[in-house]
Order: structure tokens, then sequence, then C-alpha cells
């Protein structure tokens, strides 16, 4: 099972983040190598690399297994203020190259939204800016996202993902299943032997390199992307382990974007980390109902 979650990249940039997953009990995780609301970005420490690298590889953590996302500021679909779409491509291409400083394999990218253009116009302003930025000599692959659907979101629907990927020059491209989103966007999680049979057909699942593995706080076609943590939600245990132990993705890094969680029952102000709770949860496969509880408890 390769399993992990989101971490920080906190002042021993990369270093930091392996040792925050291992402390979860992961095998793999996912980090922004800045703030993503923001372009303030450190120079790559070749010390903490080599150090996070040796502790990677003495607790059998591989490089593929580390996944980066893309800040939430880059919006390749829209090209209403072209110098803000032109920042989206230089700011994805600068992100690359520090993941390749990394040696970081995958690179996460939400497509975009079309926000005053059309869906097929935001799809094409995409792929006019991914083919911009990767050919097939880049090392990091970027990974489109699924998404819920809000507002004017591209990559909804598989077939508007499968225009992107057409649409690339460069074989460089791959998916990130999100399965909140899936659920958000309406396709049905509880039927994911079918929907990947599906996936197959439209994109090919040999394209899947990361699954981000999200209960979601609304119900099927909702459109909303809220994510609930794992199990407590409208997928439920059930569900998400049954895509978890799916077979045909077990080479595939499950990562964890769940919800911190308050303090006090009530409170708004979310604190504590759930990962090393749900990563044990889901490891010894059985539903802990008291998991909410337990993490209060823990961290208090």
């Amino acid at each position: 099972m390769i399993l992990g979650s989101h971490v920080h990249f906190g002042k021993n940039q990369i270093l930091d983040s392996c040792q925050e997953a291992l402390s979860y009990g992961a095998n793999a995780f996912m980090l922004y190598t800045g703030a993503p609301q923001n372009t303030i970005r450190s120079k790559i420490n070749t010390e903490y690399l080599n150090e996070a690298l040796k502790l990677m590889e003495e607790n059998n953590v591989k490089i593929e297994n580390v996944i980066c996302h893309a800040p939430y500021i880059i919006n390749l679909a829209n090209k209403d203020k072209i110098d803000s779409w032109h920042f989206s491509i230089n700011f994805l291409r600068q992100e690359i190259t520090r993941c390749e400083s990394m040696h970081i394999k995958y690179i996460v990218l939400h497509p975009g939204s079309a926000v005053k253009h059309t869906t097929e116009e935001g799809i094409n302003n995409i792929i006019e800016a991914l083919n911009q930025v990767i050919d097939d000599n880049t090392k990091c692959m970027v990974l489109l996202e699924t998404m819920a659907g809000k507002g004017s979101e591209c990559g909804k629907t598989l077939e508007e993902i499968k225009a992107i990927i057409d649409g690339v020059h460069s074989n460089n491209i791959g998916v990130c299943l999100d399965t909140c989103h899936l659920n958000d966007a309406g396709y049905d999680m509880a039927k994911f032997p079918e929907f990947l049979a599906t996936f197959d057909k439209i994109i090919g699942i040999a394209k899947i390199k990361c699954i981000h593995i999200n209960d979601s706080k609304n119900p099927l076609g909702a459109h909303k992307d809220r994510h609930e943590n794992f199990g407590f939600g409208y997928l439920g245990f059930t569900t998400l382990m049954n895509i978890i132990n799916n077979p045909q993705l077990k080479d595939v890094p499950k990562i964890l974007e769940t919800p911190y969680i308050s303090k006090e029952n009530g409170e708004k102000e979310l604190i504590y980390p759930p990962y090393k709770f749900e990563i044990a949860m889901i490891k010894s496969g059985q539903f802990n109902e008291n998991l909410i509880n337990d993490i209060r408890e823990y961290y208090k």
C-alpha cells in the first residue's frame, strides 16, 4: 500500500516534509514548494535535499511516491488578462524546475477556471499553455487533477481531461484522480470498478499516476469540493477502502488531503492533522468511529 498525505514544506524544505510523513507512518507524501497562495519561494537547499533523500532511502520511501502540487494561483484556462495568463505559464515552469532539482517526478495541476470564456475556450487555453511549458524532455510529469465542477472549472469530466491530454504534444502528462472531486462532479465512487473501466476506455488507466483520497461533505453531483475526513462523508469508509485496495492501482500513490481537526467541537480553527490516525485506520482495515476524538485526545 503506497499511502501518505499532504505535508508541509518547512524551514528545512523537503527534509521537514519527509520527517513529517514518516511521523504519520506514511511511505508517500505530497508537498507544495512554498505557500500555494503566493509566489514567495526559497532557493532549494542541496544539503536539506541530500539529507531527505538519505532519510527516504533508509525508510523505503521512493522518490516516485513524492508528489508536488502546483500553486492554486496558477490558472491556465483564463486568458482574459493576458499578463496573468503568462504569469501562470512562467510560474508553472518555475515550479517544474524546482521539482526537477529535487528529483520529483510528478506535479499535480488544477487545470484552471475558464471564467468569462467557454469551457472549450478554457481547454484550448490550457492546451496552448502546457505546450509552452512541457515537452518530451521535461523530467517532471504534469498530472491534471479531476475537478468537482464548481464555478467555471475545467476538468470536471473525463472527456474534458481527455481533450487536454490529446491537445498536448508531449507524453509528459498524466492524471491525478481526486475521490471527493469525482463524487462532487457526479461520478459514483461506490461503483469504482465501473468508473475505472470508463476511465480506461476514454483516457487509459496507465495515465493515472496519483490519487487524492478524500471523503466528501456533499452528495453525489453537488459540484461543491468540500473534503471530509476518511470514512466520515458521503463516500464512506468501505468505498474509499475499495478504491485504495483496487489491484489495478496498487502501484499508484494514494494521498490524503482530508481536513485538520478542530481543537473542540464547534471551534472553527482547524489545528490537528488527522493523517497519523487515518493512515493507521486504513492500514488496519477497520473503521474507527471515534477517530476525531482520538485525534483531539492525542494532541491535547
